[in-house]
């Protein structure tokens, strides 16, 4: 097996002395490039499992290395390494496609780890496709919502970025982030659920970061967190929108240094944990509340996926539900399970504002009302529930056009959109003076923005 490569672009001698000394004790070979332009002919010329490269350089920048990395040399993994406290660069070189970053002055520990991780990366083989059997679970389904998704998850698996899955309640979100990690080069560590929403607020702190003995009445041992639980692996932070605003501030400090502080702890403990999270809230509108912080939204949400709700993919609708009578015929100890096309009829046409968790338990409840191996349409109980916002709006012969409500806020839509993107224009893009004379604060103009999906 061939030593891996390693390459170091940087224009400090004493910097690129240290990280060769440093790789060079991990038996890594590595070679140096002092410029952008240098380190382009080094990637064509040969191979390399790594590249480490500063963000400010002679001739350039670090993301324009990594902009040109991501089309001549999409598999070489590249990590940064930016100026202390620069998280701004940090965020945008994740969101360039950075494999992760490392800050100046140089924790060796935490170097080692990025190095060590990226190269599990370089030499693993791409998966096939995210659909088949894995730890992390299997979506099913071939709309191409799905075939996207899976596309996804392959491609941020390789990455250590961190990772905001959004969807309405019962989608499958935790799905979702256990196939993140059981593609990617984590999977051999925990992958530690939080539900975030479940814990009471007074007992978070020592819940997520751990506690010393004796530092609060009731604490009779040391107790390690849910976040140092996590080392080596990943940690899911479910209904993140759920954390109150102090335990906010500390989990950005967390995600920005790489360390934790136990309760009652003076020191900093780092960590080595992938952070992934997920909410059927939508964060863009808490932010703009103020309920949520936009420095930890924006820290979060690197990278977002999507997860489709069932009623945008119907066709999966059949195939779901064959694998979950699968799953209850063995529970049920009754053979061959099946529907009644009146029943296929029934369960097609609904909407599933609960998802596939939802459509788990009306088939749950229908195999216990039937008693036997056919399910006809009076074993599915579905609830009356309200349309779910986003779904095509019902079409009623007494409605005329312009009287709904629906085209009314499409009216209205469209004279927001005018007008912010007159005012942009006006201002040269230029959103602080265009907030300003459009009377609106800058938060809520950048939500309009995303709102209404103005490039």
């Amino acid at each position: 097996m061939s030593t891996p490569l390693v390459l170091v672009v940087d224009d400090e001698p004493d910097l690129v002395e240290l990280v060769t000394l440093t790789l060079s004790r991990m038996k890594l070979a590595t070679q140096s490039a002092g410029d952008v332009a240098t380190a382009k002919k080094l990637l064509k010329s040969q191979r390399f499992d790594l590249c480490l490269t500063d963000m400010r350089l002679p001739d350039g920048d670090g993301l324009d290395l990594l902009e040109w990395m991501s089309t001549q040399t999409p598999g070489v993994p590249c990590a940064v390494i930016t100026a202390h406290g620069n998280v701004e660069s940090a965020v945008r070189a994740l969101k360039l496609g950075a494999f992760d970053f490392v800050s100046k002055p140089l924790d060796l520990g935490v170097l080692r780890r990025i190095v060590s991780t990226a190269l599990k990366v370089s030499s693993a083989p791409v998966a096939a496709a995210a659909g088949t059997e894995r730890p992390g679970g299997q979506l099913i389904g071939h709309a191409p919502g799905m075939e996207r998704l899976r596309e996804l998850i392959l491609r941020v698996a390789r990455s250590q970025a961190p990772v905001h899955i959004s969807g309405e309640s019962g989608t499958g979100k935790e799905l979702v982030a256990r196939m993140i990690h059981a593609s990617g080069p984590r999977a051999e560590g925990p992958f530690v659920p939080v539900n975030c929403g479940a814990i009471p607020s007074e007992l978070m702190e020592s819940e997520l970061f751990g506690h010393k003995r004796g530092s609060f009445t009731g604490a009779v041992a040391d107790k390690t967190g849910l976040i140092p639980s996590a080392e080596g692996g990943t940690l899911f932070l479910d209904e993140v929108a759920d954390l109150p605003l102090h335990m906010q501030v500390k989990l950005l400090r967390v995600i920005q240094e790489k360390a934790v502080r136990p309760v009652g702890e003076q020191r900093e403990t780092p960590i080595d944990v992938r952070i992934l999270s997920a909410t059927h809230k939508n964060l863009v509108e808490l932010v703009a509340e103020s309920k949520f912080r936009e420095d930890l939204y924006y820290r979060i949400n690197v990278i977002e996926i999507r997860v489709p709700p069932l009623r945008e993919r119907r066709n999966d609708i059949r195939p779901l539900a064959e694998s979950i009578l699968t799953r209850l015929q063995e529970r049920v100890g009754v053979e061959s399970l099946e529907l009644s096309p009146d029943a296929w009829s029934a369960l097609e046409t609904y909407d599933f504002p609960g998802n596939v968790r939802e459509l788990e338990n009306v088939l749950e409840r229908a195999v216990t009302l039937s008693g036997s191996r056919m399910i006809e349409s009076e074993h599915i109980r579905l609830r009356a529930a309200p349309r779910i916002t986003g779904a095509p709006p019902v079409a009623t012969a007494a409605a005329a056009p312009g009287e709904s409500s629906g085209a009314l806020n499409d009216q209205l839509e469209h004279l927001e959109r005018d007008a912010i993107v007159k005012a942009l224009e006006q201002t040269r893009y230029n959103k602080t003076a265009a907030a300003k004379l459009l009377g609106v604060s800058y938060r809520a103009l950048r939500y309009k923005i995303q709102k209404l999906e103005i490039e």
